[in-house]
């Protein structure tokens, strides 16, 4: 465990990785996925209520930021629709289905069992996003990811106790933005593709 304070270095490389993120949407170089961002918006600042009623402590403040954050970007992604990603069906589904999800969390009586479904709707609202970035790399912003696994890495370790309540979340999150990070600055999608595309051409 480390200091409970490093949670606000936590919270701002949160900032500052959201920041780049509406810098390069208001420039059209980076495309939002507005069912992702918008999601991730209210499932952040659900998990935030959820935590103060679990009494986690000042951890729960990076988890606040995870919902404050991308409702901004979502905001920006309004602000120039040039910059926006188009959604298709498979976009939708994961949608619906992470919104089942909510549903179900906030029905279901089991507190273990409402935060795994939450976790599970939070990642499946990341789906189109890591499916973007699988294809289209370049449409995206790789600091903000890095940040993002960065502070939730942090927040991990400022946990007195590591519990269920407290760490599964920014755990979830600590590895999806691990994995798009590592798709956007490889851009192995493409690459294996056009591997692909050229043994196809010489066959």
């Amino acid at each position: 465990m480390i200091d409970p304070r490093f949670v606000i270095l936590a919270a701002v490389l949160s900032v500052v990785g959201s920041a780049s993120y509406v810098r390069d949407t208001l420039r059209g170089t980076t495309s939002p996925h507005r069912v992702t961002w918008g999601l991730w918006a209210l499932e952040g600042i659900l998990a935030y209520v959820v935590e103060v009623q679990q009494h986690v402590g000042v951890a729960s403040l990076m988890t606040l930021a995870l919902g404050l954050m991308p409702l901004v970007i979502l905001v920006s992604s309004f602000k120039n629709p040039h910059a926006a990603w188009k959604i298709d069906g498979i976009d939708i589904a994961c949608g619906v289905v992470s919104l089942a999800g909510l549903v179900f969390w906030a029905v279901v009586n089991e507190p273990t069992v409402a935060l795994v479904t939450f976790v599970a709707a939070d990642f499946i609202a990341a789906l189109p996003t890591l499916r973007k970035s699988w294809h289209s790399p370049e449409s995206e912003t790789a600091r903000t990811f890095v940040m993002g696994a960065l502070n939730t890495g942090i927040t991990l370790m400022t946990l007195r106790n590591i519990t269920t309540a407290g760490a599964l979340f920014p755990g979830v999150i600590m590895v999806t933005d691990s994995i798009l990070s590592v798709l956007i600055v490889t851009r192995i999608g493409p690459r294996l593709a056009h591997g692909v595309q050229r043994k196809e051409s010489l066959t």
